[in-house]
C-alpha cells in the first residue's frame, strides 16, 4: 500500500487532460502542460493565480501582475503576437483570449502543432471556472480549486450584502475618444449587477460598443464609472460637468475605478467590484428621502 501511495502523485502528474475551452473546442494534452505560453494579461493572471506561474514562459505586453510575471520573456502584444518568439519558446500550451487575439494567429499557432486553449469568460462565476480549469491544464489542481472556492465565497459575500440594494442605473464608461461603453454580456456588467446596479447601455449588441454623447445624455443615468488606462483617475472623467443638468453630474455621482481591478477577468475583479458596490451605496445615500 505504501508503494502504491508512492507512485500516485507520479501517475497524476502524467495524467491525460481532456477538455472543452471556451470556444467550444475540445482539447486534449497527454500531460499537464509544463511550458505554457499566456496571450493575455488576464490569462498570465489567472495562471498565477491558479498556482501555475512557474509553468508560464512567455506572455504579451501588459502583463505585470503579480510582479513576477513582468520578468518573463515577451511575444508581442494580445493583437500583434510575434509567433516566431513563441514557437521559439517551445510551448506545450497556449492559452489565448478569445476576444482579444486574431483569429489567424491562433489558426497558425495550431497549424505549427501547438496546442491552443481559448480563454473567454464572460460572468463572474467564469473567472472561477478559468481558474479550475487551468488548474488542471496545468496540475495545479489543489491551489487552483481552493483559489475558485475562495472567490466563488467572497463574490457570495458580496452579493448577499448588495444585490438587493435599490437599484442605481449607471453608465460605464471605458474610453473618452471613441467614447465607449460595455453591454451586459460583459463580465464588468456581472459586477455591476452584483452590486445592485444597472447599465444603461446593457441591451446594445456588442460588448464593448462605441456610443455618443447624446445617447448618454438620453439615457440620463444616475452615476458614471470610468477606468480609463492606468491608476490614476482619468482627467476627461469630468467633462461631464459640461452638462449639469445630467443626473450623474447633479448629484456629483462621476467615479473611477483603477481598470487593472474591473477590466481584467481575474479575482482582483472582486477588488474593482467593492469599489463599485461601494461607489453605489454613496449615490443611494444622497437620495432625497433616502433609508438604509
Amino acid at each position: 500500500m505504501q508503494a502504491l501511495l508512492a507512485v500516485l502523485p507520479a501517475i497524476c502528474a502524467h495524467a491525460a487532460v481532456d477538455l472543452t475551452d471556451d470556444a467550444g473546442h475540445r482539447l486534449r494534452l497527454e500531460r499537464p502542460a509544463q511550458r505554457i505560453v499566456s496571450l493575455a494579461p488576464h490569462v498570465t493572471e489567472l495562471l498565477f493565480a491558479a498556482g501555475a506561474g512557474s509553468k508560464v514562459v512567455g506572455v504579451v505586453a501588459h502583463s505585470d501582475y503579480p510582479p513576477a510575471a513582468a520578468t518573463l520573456p515577451q511575444v508581442g502584444t494580445h493583437t500583434r503576437v510575434d509567433l516566431e518568439a513563441v514557437a521559439a519558446l517551445k510551448p506545450d500550451l497556449v492559452i489565448a483570449w478569445q476576444s482579444g487575439n486574431r483569429d489567424t494567429h491562433l489558426e497558425r499557432l495550431t497549424a505549427l502543432g501547438i496546442p491552443v486553449y481559448v480563454n473567454e469568460p464572460r460572468s463572474l462565476e467564469a473567472v472561477a471556472q478559468s481558474l479550475a480549469q487551468f488548474g488542471r491544464l496545468a496540475g495545479t489542481e489543489a491551489t487552483a480549486d481552493a483559489a475558485a472556492a475562495a472567490f466563488r465565497q467572497r463574490r457570495a459575500a458580496l452579493a448577499a450584502r448588495y444585490r438587493e440594494r435599490p437599484p442605481v442605473r449607471l453608465f460605464y464608461q471605458i474610453w473618452d475618444q471613441p467614447l465607449m461603453t460595455i453591454n451586459d454580456q460583459q463580465v464588468i456588467s456581472d459586477a455591476i449587477r452584483l452590486c445592485g446596479g444597472v447599465n444603461v447601455f446593457g441591451g446594445l449588441e456588442q460588448l464593448a460598443p462605441h456610443i455618443s454623447t447624446e445617447a448618454v445624455l438620453a439615457a440620463n443615468p444616475e452615476a458614471i464609472i470610468a477606468s480609463g488606462m492606468a491608476d490614476a483617475r482619468p482627467e476627461w472623467l469630468d467633462q461631464w460637468k459640461r452638462w449639469p443638468g445630467l443626473k450623474a453630474t447633479a448629484a456629483g455621482n462621476l467615479f473611477f475605478i483603477p481598470p487593472d481591478l474591473i477590466q481584467r477577468h481575474t479575482p482582483r475583479l472582486l477588488d474593482g467590484a467593492e469599489r463599485l458596490c461601494g461607489q453605489l451605496e454613496e449615490v443611494r445615500a444622497k437620495r432625497v428621502g433616502n433609508t438604509r
